[in-house]
Order: C-alpha cells, then structure tokens, then sequence
C-alpha cells in the first residue's frame, strides 16, 4: 500500500510542495458528511442508469470499468467545483487564481474489473519536431481532484499510483513487465478524500475483488496558462452556480 502524507487547506503551501513533488496529494475529509451523501446519491443513480444501458462486457474502459463521462448537469458534481477545503491548495499550486474548470465526471469498476495499465491522462500538446519540449517539461497544465465516494480498498479496485512521474518522458511499463512495487504502489483511503492530482502522473486502476462498486467522482480543472475550452454545460445550470463557481467554469458555459 502506498504511504502518503496528508493534508488540509490550512496547509496549503506544504500541500502544495508534496504535489510538484509527487504529481499528487491526498485531502482526507474534503467533503462534509450531508456533501458526500449528495454526491454518492448523484453517483449511484448516474451508475445504475449506465449499467442498465451498458453490460459489463461492453463498459468503456475494459470489462466491469466505466467513465461516468461528463456529469456537470447535475448538481451532485456542480458542489464539488469551488470547495474550500481544495480550492486554497490549487491556488497555492499553481500560485494563482485564475484557473478554469474543465468539466466533472469520474469513474467506477464493478466486480470483477481487471487490473488497469498504467497510463498518463494527458498526451503531448507541443508536438516539437525537435523533440526539445514536450509535455513533461511545463508545469501541471491540468489538474484533476477525485473524490473517493467509498472507502477505497486494495480489495475493491483502488487506483494506484506511482509518485514523480508526472514529468517522465519515459512510457509506463506495461502491465507484463510492470514492478511489483508498482502494482502495489495503492491509495487506499476513506470516503469523501479528495486526490488533487496532475493529470501526467502514471496512474491506473486495480482489481475489483470485492462485492461492490468502487465510484470516483472528479472535477477538472486547467492552469491560468493553459486553455482547450469545449463548451458544454447548459447556461441554466451556469446561472445556478456560486459566482466562483461561475467564474471558474465560464469557458465551459454553452452560449
């Protein structure tokens, strides 16, 4: 299992420190009780109706592994945009406050989900003919937090991850050849953690062996700098948000 400090948003500059170091950093109790019952309930409903529609076999991320795919229509993921127990350590990341949200979403494996390959969730945007820069030598362009809807256990598909490696050139391994101590590289933590997490870091889910659904919420967010706005959240539901919130997802807001 994976040892990890973790922190608050008092502590936002030593959060902050862990996250260039390590690609990531774990915020234990991000969410408050009544909020993370709210979003397992958005999580749970948006779950059911995907699996009735969708079997097993055919789930988007391998057998038994689903992206719940865009979510910020509802408001299960609209309160998890501007919290402060996350915003304080983004702001203190990446030294400003500027940033934009990119949309929510998440994922989940059912029982019986196989490992996954480790993987980066951002592909080189500078295309240098060079080969002089590329993705990994900038600071995190995108930032997404997850928050765990359960306790996440190396029984029920905890996502591993393997620290410093958000800004290798290298290509993980695969999972033939992947290190023991990679696989067992796993983030076990309680429900209503928030992960804060550079999005290159190499990442990937492990086996479902238990009973039960493993559900991940996410929210996304790009740095001051960086912009690939794609326009999709209803301006009705924009008009709902806080005016943070508004501020934060103003270039995803339809016009």
């Amino acid at each position: 299992m994976l040892q990890v400090e973790v922190f608050d948003a008092s502590q936002a500059t030593e959060a902050a420190a862990t996250f260039h170091r390590d690609g990531f950093v774990v915020v234990p109790n991000a969410l408050t009780p009544d909020q993370l019952a709210l979003a397992q309930s958005g999580a749970y409903r948006v779950i059911r109706a995907q699996m009735e529609e969708t079997a097993l076999k055919k789930a988007n991320r391998g057998f038994a592994r689903y992206s719940f795919g865009e979510q910020m229509q509802h408001p299960e993921w609209q309160i998890l945009i501007d919290l402060p127990t996350t915003l304080p350590i983004l702001e203190a990341i990446w030294g400003d406050g500027d940033f934009t949200c990119t949309g929510g979403g998440g994922d989940y494996c059912a029982p019986g989900a196989k490992i996954q390959s480790l993987h980066s969730d951002l592909t080189d945007f500078f295309h240098d003919p060079w080969n002089q820069t590329t993705v990994c030598d900038v600071p995190a362009p995108f930032i997404v937090i997850n928050f765990l809807m359960v306790d996440f256990t190396k029984e029920n598909g905890a996502t591993r991850f393997v620290p410093a490696t958000q800004r290798s050139r290298s290509a993980p391994p695969r999972l033939g050849v992947e290190p023991e101590w990679m696989k067992n590289s796993i983030l076990c933590a309680s429900a209503g953690t928030a992960v804060i997490r550079d999005v290159r870091c190499w990442h990937g889910g492990t086996a479902n062996k238990s009973k039960q659904i493993r559900p991940m919420s996410a929210v996304g967010y790009f740095a001051p700098w960086f912009r690939t706005p794609a326009p999709h959240m209803d301006p009705a539901v924009f008009e709902t948000l806080s005016p943070r919130a508004q501020q934060l997802c103003r270039f995803i807001v339809a016009k």
